[in-house]
């Protein structure tokens, strides 16, 4: 088994007063040759946009962008036609395929929303946008694991890749492994919030620890704990 280590605190950091994001990956002006992405991982962004605020509309081809609100509310427009809302409990996805253009704002002029913001490369490029969100139930991920994003699940929002996004929301001292869907998969174990154990780590507050080489991980709760599996291809191209 393969891992790298990384650390909350060694993230890139922009505060740009309506917008306070952190970086896992190099992004905008941050730049780590280290960390320019995991696998077919290219962005986690851990984004806090002030009420009334967003991101105008702009322009994406060729990726696959998943929007996992925290807290507060999102509201997503694009060029396909869609407008909605986006809440804590859902997930969407947007295939920007041959090009799409979209805007994301706080939908709330009284509070903060913050949500992660992900960046999957491909498998094929080119393909018809497309957009998919679903509402997952909280209760269904506590003490177990709950698969919001994958290929292969049609109770999932479907990406165009072999990946698979799955939640936790554990109980201290709850254990379970996780088992990877394919064997040249990475998998980026993203903490939420608590204190997890994993791969002889202890992860702490948005700390994260890439594995890989290996069919399984076993992850401890050492306190009350959510956690965020991203499971990508390592050889992607």
């Amino acid at each position: 088994m393969e891992t790298t280590l990384h650390r909350a605190s060694e993230r890139g950091h922009a505060n740009h007063g309506w917008l306070d994001s952190y970086h896992s990956f190099s992004f905008a002006n941050y730049f780590n040759p280290d960390r320019i992405h995991f696998g077919a991982l290219r962005v986690l962004n851990d984004d806090t946009v002030a009420p009334g605020y967003g991101f105008g509309k702009h322009p994406h081809d060729n990726m696959e962008i998943v929007s996992i609100p925290l807290k507060g509310d999102l509201h997503h427009q694009d060029s396909t036609g869609r407008d909605k809302i986006i809440k804590q409990g859902d997930v969407q996805i947007m295939s920007a395929g041959s090009g799409i253009t979209h805007s994301e704002k706080n939908a709330n002029s009284d509070q903060e929303v913050k949500f992660l913001q992900i960046w999957v490369f491909p498998k094929e490029k080119n393909i018809e946008p497309r957009y998919d969100q679903k509402t997952f139930p909280i209760e269904n991920r506590i003490n177990n694991w709950q698969t919001v994003v994958a290929p292969d699940d049609p109770g999932a929002v479907w990406i165009n890749q072999k990946a698979w996004f799955t939640l936790g929301k554990w109980s201290a001292n709850y254990t379970q492994s996780y088992s990877l869907h394919a064997p040249h998969n990475g998998v980026y174990i993203f903490i939420i919030s608590g204190e997890v154990e994993a791969g002889g780590n202890t992860l702490s507050h948005r700390d994260a620890l890439g594995v890989w080489d290996t069919a399984t991980i076993q992850l401890k709760a050492l306190s009350e704990a959510e956690i965020l599996m991203i499971e990508v291809p390592m050889n992607f191209n």
